[in-house]
Formats: structure tokens, C-alpha cells, sequence
């Protein structure tokens, strides 16, 4: 069973730490869904499996216009979808704007909440308050969503240790039942790492960092959430579906301007070949290219080391490990990490990265990779 992603790249309002494509003009909102409504009736059988979940992201899917929504969903593979996701501004959203997503098939949010703290949501650009993050979750509840994720950053300049209790505290009062938690990357290029370069903001140490992410994984672990992959938890059965097959290999498309795709077939000689493709990051190319049909979409086919190397990066993420048929030396090193307990072994031939592993996921990763 096969995934599906549109990308929706259109925000009021950029937040100073992203680097994902999007666009803070809204005018070609019609456009863009039109080359979208284009790609998705040319490539929805292009895996060759069922389409089983289907994620909206972004950008800010939520300011797109209700027409251009509608008209998305209007031609989207659902006859086996089981999971369709959609990611919502925190300040975009009241009941009654819930009530539309539920009945246009909508059956899991993503709402981007990062903090509740407003100082804390000022610095970092986001245009909504504590308050309306609140609000949205319950408007949420009130129009019949039972499968909410809520997303939240940690070691945010300035954040201390009480404010990142305090946000999960928050976050667990109101009852969702998944909660993705990344640590702030300064990403080159973003108005967030020129501040730091300009010495205007000074980054949370590592120490600290290790320290909010222990505390997340040991209070969520205790209010009865899984530890699934390395930001992610679920209350039992409430794992993203979607997510999951980016790290489980699953072939999933990319419609819209940046998204990337992941297919792979198999000959009758077991061997696989994979590919990954790429949409331009560029509105224009995509809209034109779709209109006319010239858009050039990049791929590459993935080697064998390819395979094992995103085999390592993927698969050590989540709390299932992965099994791996490495080198003599690799062997040797995955030794010294087990022995330095960042790694385990399990019974079966995983390997898995304890909770100080964690910590230096990236090194170890690095390091098993050829």
C-alpha cells in the first residue's frame, strides 16, 4: 500500500526558522491548484498499489482557499485510503472550519502549535497566540476530530527548563493522542540562523537540549504515549500512518511544487529498484510546467549503498531499529556503540538506539554509514 503527499506551499506569514519551500504571496492559489488537480489525475496509479494514506502539508495547507481545497479533495484516491491528514495553523481555524474539513474527509489533523508561550512564539515568528493553540485543539474536539497531533519545538533560544514542562503539561491536558517534538535546527539561510550569526540570539547549550528532550520522552512514556521514532509519539494505535512509511520504505508520490516522491519495483528475481524523484522548488516552473506539460521533474535511481545507507538513517530513527548486514568494520562499530550503551542489539538481530543514543543519533548514523 502506497502513501500520497501534496505539498501546499502558500503562508500568511513565514516562521523565522523554516526552510521549507513556500510562498508568502496568496494570488495564485487557483493556479497552483489547478497544476496540482493536473499532476495528481496523471500520477495517482504511478506506484501501482492503492493509495492508503494521504498527508496535506506544507507551508500552511489551512490558508488555502476553501475552493481550492475542495477542488484538491474533490479528485484525491480514497477508495483505499484509511488515514488522510491535513497540517492546520493554530490561528486559522474556528469550529465551523473543522466542521468543513470533517466533512470534505478529512480524518486527521496536524496542528502547529510549537509553544505555549507566547514570548516564545513571537520570537520565532509564528502568528498565533497560546490562547488560539488552545482553542484550536478543543474547536477541533468539538467538531468530532479523535485523531489530533499537536506539534511542539524545543531548545528555543531563551526556552528554559519550567516553560518546556509547562508546554507538555499543556499539550497532555488536552488530550490528543499524538505529539511530534523536534528540537530547533538553525537551518542555513533562515532569518533565525542570521540572527545567531549576527549575535543577536544565542542557541540553548546541547547539555540543556538532552536534557528538555529526556524529560519528553520519560513524561510522555508515563502519560501512556509510545516512543515510536525519534520526535514522535502516539497514544496505542494512534501512530502516523503516513510517517511510517517514509521511514519503512513505503512508495509514496509528491504532488506539488518541492515534493519529493519514493516508488521502487521489483523484477522477478526479487531485485529491487528504487527511485526518487523531485518536483522544482519554484512556483512558476511548476505551474507553467503543468499547464503545458514540460515540467521536468529530477530522479535518481538509488545503488545498493544507496539502499543500506537511508536503510541506517530511516530505520535507526524508530524504536523498531533496523536489521542491518554490514562490514567488518561497520560490525566493529556498531560493537563499540553497544558497549558504550548508544546501541542495542535486540533478540531477533535489530538494532536500536537507546535513549542515549539518541542524543547523538546523527554520529552513530554517520558512522554505520558507507
Amino acid at each position: 500500500m502506497a502513501g500520497l503527499y501534496i505539498h501546499i506551499p502558500f503562508c500568511k506569514k513565514r516562521c523565522l526558522y523554516c526552510d521549507f519551500f513556500s510562498t508568502t504571496s496568496l494570488t495564485r492559489q487557483e493556479e497552483y491548484t489547478e497544476a496540482v488537480v493536473r499532476e495528481l489525475q496523471a500520477r495517482k496509479d504511478e506506484t501501482g498499489e492503492p493509495i492508503r494514506t494521504i498527508y496535506i502539508g506544507g507551508g500552511t495547507p489551512s490558508c488555502l482557499k476553501e475552493n481550492c481545497l475542495a477542488r484538491i479533495l474533490s479528485v484525491l484516491p480514497l477508495d483505499a485510503c484509511v488515514e488522510l491528514t491535513m497540517e492546520v495553523n493554530a490561528g486559522d481555524a474556528n469550529e465551523a472550519y473543522f466542521c468543513q474539513l470533517r466533512q470534505m474527509g478529512i480524518n486527521r489533523l496536524s496542528i502547529g502549535i510549537q509553544s505555549f508561550q507566547d514570548r516564545l512564539l513571537q520570537l520565532i515568528g509564528r502568528r498565533h497566540t497560546a490562547k488560539e493553540a488552545i482553542e484550536a485543539v478543543r474547536n477541533a474536539q468539538k467538531a468530532g476530530f479523535d485523531n489530533i497531533s499537536v506539534d511542539l519545538i524545543y531548545a528555543l533560544p531563551t526556552q528554559t527548563m519550567q516553560q518546556w514542562k509547562a508546554d507538555i503539561e499543556t499539550a497532555l491536558s488536552l488530550g490528543v493522542q499524538h505529539v511530534s517534538c523536534y528540537g530547533l535546527m538553525y537551518e542555513e539561510g533562515t532569518r533565525l540562523t542570521q540572527l545567531v550569526e549576527r549575535g543577536e540570539l544565542e542557541p540553548i547549550d546541547e547539555d540543556t537540549e538532552n536534557a528538555m528532550y529526556d524529560y519528553l520522552c520519560a513524561r510522555l512514556k508515563e502519560a501512556g504515549f509510545v516512543h515510536y521514532e525519534v520526535s514522535n509519539f502516539a497514544m496505542p494505535g494512534f501512530e502516523s500512518k503516513h510517517n511510517s512509511s517514509y521511514w519503512n520504505a513505503t512508495p509514496y508520490i509528491g504532488i506539488g511544487a518541492g515534493a519529493h516522491s519514493y516508488t521502487h519495483t521489483i523484477n522477478n528475481k526479487g531485485e529491487r529498484t528504487a527511485i526518487r524523484s523531485w518536483n522544482p522548488s519554484d512556483l512558476e516552473a511548476y505551474i507553467r510546467g503543468m499547464e503545458n506539460g514540460t515540467l521536468v521533474r529530477e530522479s535518481e535511481t538509488l545503488t545498493e549503498d544507496d539502499l543500506y545507507n537511508e536503510q541506517v538513517m530511516l530505520g535507526l530513527r524508530t524504536s523498531n531499529g533496523c536489521t542491518l548486514q554490514p562490514s567488518a568494520d561497520r560490525r566493529e562499530a556498531i560493537g563499540s556503540f553497544s558497549k558504550a550503551g548508544l546501541l542495542r542489539e535486540t533478540e531477533d538481530g535489530r538494532i536500536v538506539a537507546t535513549q542515549k543514543g539518541l542524543h547523538i543519533l546523527n554520529r552513530i548514523i554517520e558512522e554505520l554509514m558507507v
